[in-house]
């Protein structure tokens, strides 16, 4: 057991492991999109075509009217709603966020510099943002955004803790919850910017707590908005420097009350694009453009965010129940960032309860609680760096193939029944389905290519 199955040589270059696997997806991104198009035509799909609009209408057209890139992306589909709304000012319906379209942006100018380059080189492709050169520019922009995500977060855990008991929760916190779906197969969603985003904050608040200066407040201030323009409800980890300022104690309190309402204004700033396009498309500044009754705040499904069999967070994703579990080593460890951590999590699944959707609509697990993987990682990591657990490597090892191996089998499943319309494998609603069926899906698919 000491080499745990070859297990051990993921640790030896933990970076180089996560790229690894950030590369894999992005081979079978492409590979699946390329050689099983859809019938449809498109490589984009879902709310995705929603944050692509925002891209190709801002390089294209440098507007946010949706209209024609609707056309291009829905085609023919004249009963599709977003082609026949239309908002108070005469432009189309747009509920998503334009975070994503933002951090897309290099690598599809960059492709819009390669393809024209490639037109006068006499390709055919054409230069109008909608051909599958443009769509997969954002969806491997997803992929390493997601890789980017997961690194940032594993190097948090291991400035912590250590590197192997870090390295190991990333890798469940990434390949086996909800992440690993939009890392791979809807990339083009805002999940896979979120876990980076999220992370990237969290990284610079650890990296300079203990600081006051007003320049790690205005870069804490942009982050938090970078954030809330890819999800808005990701502004709630300002928490983490507010818990910090409280559990400080200052003597200056007008110092630090100060400090946070320039972290705020800067965020504020920073989330201008979005108020700006909201402007244009609604006519006001500020709103929820799923409409008034899209948030439930008096009405929380919490039990069943946490526990339905219609993607419940710990139901679905077993994995994040020891993570969550784990927040309590983690304040042991540390009271402020284990605080902070729970704080966080806890307003997400009030929040994400109160949605009137709070299953997140047609989705692989709680994909709305991917933006939080970086306080799972926290969490498992304290789990795997317990004084048992540092002795008992290759059990850490076992339990975190078992857990991702586990969750790839759960996509498959999820996978094969979506796209045979359950005539292989029924979509998981009940306990048997979601827990036991993918376990037996490998010997299912043997007999049935047996049979043919």
């Amino acid at each position: 057991m000491a080499h745990t199955l070859g297990l051990d040589r993921l640790e030896r270059h933990p970076g180089r492991t996560i790229v690894a696997v950030g590369v894999l997806f992005a081979v079978a991104y492409v590979s699946a999109v390329t050689l099983f198009p859809r019938a449809h035509g498109r490589i984009i799909d879902g709310d995705g075509i929603q944050y692509y609009a925002y891209l190709r209408s801002l390089v294209f057209d440098r507007d946010v009217n949706f209209v024609n890139d609707y056309e291009l992306l829905y085609g023919a589909d004249t009963d599709n709603v977003w082609l026949t709304n239309r908002t108070v000012t005469g432009y189309a319906v747009n509920q998503m966020s334009i975070g994503p379209a933002l951090l897309w942006l290099p690598v599809f100018l960059l492709t819009c510099g390669l393809v024209a380059a490639g037109t006068l080189l006499g390709s055919s492709v054409p230069v109008d943002g909608f051909a599958a050169p443009f769509q997969l520019s954002a969806g491997l922009a997803g992929i390493v955004y997601s890789t980017a995500g997961v690194y940032l977060l594993y190097r948090i855990c291991a400035r912590e803790f250590a590197p192997r008991p870090a390295l190991w929760a990333s890798l469940v916190a990434w390949l086996a919850s909800p992440a690993i779906y939009y890392s791979l197969v809807s990339p083009t969603y805002s999940h896979a910017l979120s876990m980076f985003t999220v992370a990237l904050f969290v990284d610079v608040w650890r990296r300079t707590r203990g600081e006051s200066g007003p320049r790690r407040y205005v870069v804490l201030g942009l982050l938090a908005g970078l954030a809330a323009l890819v999800r808005w409800q990701d502004v709630i980890i300002m928490l983490l420097p507010v818990g910090e300022a409280v559990a400080k104690r200052p003597t200056r309190v007008t110092q630090a009350v100060g400090r946070l309402a320039l972290m705020g204004g800067v965020s504020a700033v920073a989330f201008a694009p979005q108020m700006m396009a909201w402007r244009a498309m609604y006519g006001r500044f500020v709103l929820t453009p799923q409409g008034s009754d899209f948030m439930r705040w008096t009405e929380p499904q919490i039990a069943a965010v946490l526990w339905s069999w219609n993607h419940g967070l710990f139901s679905w994703t077993p994995a994040l129940l020891l993570a969550v579990g784990g927040l309590y080593w983690l304040h042991r460890h540390d009271r402020l960032l284990g605080w902070g951590s729970a704080v966080v999590v806890l307003i997400a699944v009030y929040i994400n309860a109160s949605v009137v959707d709070w299953w997140g609509g047609e989705a692989f697990g709680a994909r709305r609680f991917v933006s939080y993987t970086v306080f799972f990682a926290l969490g498992l990591t304290a789990i795997a760096s317990t004084e048992r657990l540092r002795r008992q490597a290759y059990a850490v090892r076992l339990v975190a193939a078992f857990l991702i191996a586990s969750n790839v089998l759960f996509l498959a499943q999820y996978q094969i029944a979506m796209r045979s319309g359950g005539e292989i494998v029924e979509y998981p609603v009940t306990a048997r389905q979601v827990l036991w069926e993918r376990f037996a899906l490998p010997w299912r698919l043997v007999g049935r290519q047996a049979l043919e």
